[in-house]
């Protein structure tokens, strides 16, 4: 088992997206994982951010969060 820290620094649909995918996957799979915003990346722990605006690939960061909520994931910020 591998400890995963995954850093969200900009406000970026995409970003935030795929952090939130990877940070599943890697939790999914049985590794320690943290997710921590920084910089840009803290406008995400805003409770009335739009979690459900599709990506190029037509998913969203409200594709994954669910998941890292329901498994308490850590998210810092």
């Amino acid at each position: 088992m591998a400890n995963f820290l995954f850093v969200l620094s900009r406000d970026d649909n995409e970003a935030v997206t795929r952090c939130f995918q990877f940070a599943k996957i890697a939790h999914s799979k049985g590794h320690k994982t943290d997710v921590f915003f920084i910089d840009d990346g803290v406008l995400w722990a805003d409770s009335e951010r739009n979690m459900n605006e599709k990506t190029k690939t037509g998913d969203c960061p409200n594709d994954y969060l669910p998941y890292l909520v329901e498994h308490q994931v850590p998210i810092g910020v």
